[in-house]
């Protein structure tokens, strides 16, 4: 009988240690960590969400370039990331989860594209969108990063506000 209870402790430990481990799992990964990226019962539906948009500028003029835009008037040609190797989850996030864009975290984003970058221009648009008061969708398509062949731009503006946002 005595060994029930020391049963019952050792379980209740474990189970704690369970938890912890999880909770602490979660709380670095922002979010993104299983079953939480997984199910939709776990989403944040009807809460702003952040996404990503890859567009080919090559031929677009300048002027248009840093506008913030609504879908249907973005410049240049959308970039397909399937047949180049990219997965549009993990643009998003890298987009969306990097609390400071120096060299390092840029450079990265240009290794992504790779090859795709000798002959083209790349606008990465970071997309915002919300469900109003109204009930209605609202989506509006930031131009966030520029890369050119040789070089890269990058909106501080929009940059250091991303950073604030974060967690």
């Amino acid at each position: 009988m005595a060994e029930i209870p020391t049963l019952l402790r050792k379980v209740q430990r474990l189970i704690v240690a369970i938890l912890l481990v999880y909770v602490a799992l979660v709380s670095t990964h922002l979010g993104e960590f299983w079953p939480f990226s997984i199910y939709p019962m776990f989403s944040r539906g009807g809460h702003p969400w952040v996404r990503s948009l890859v567009r080919d500028v090559t031929h677009t003029p300048d002027s248009l370039l840093w506008r913030a835009q609504s879908e249907d008037t973005l410049p240049g040609d959308p970039f397909a990331l399937g047949p180049e190797g990219i997965s549009g989850n993990d643009l998003s996030n890298f987009v969306s989860k990097s609390k400071e864009w120096d060299r390092e975290r840029i450079d990265g984003m240009r290794k992504l594209f790779g090859e795709s970058l000798q002959s083209r221009s790349l606008m990465i648009y970071y997309v915002e969108g919300r469900l109003d008061q109204d009930r209605h969708i609202s989506v509006k398509y930031r131009p966030f990063i520029l890369m050119l062949p040789d070089s890269t731009a990058l909106d501080k503006d929009l940059a250091e506000r991303h950073r604030d946002m974060l967690p």
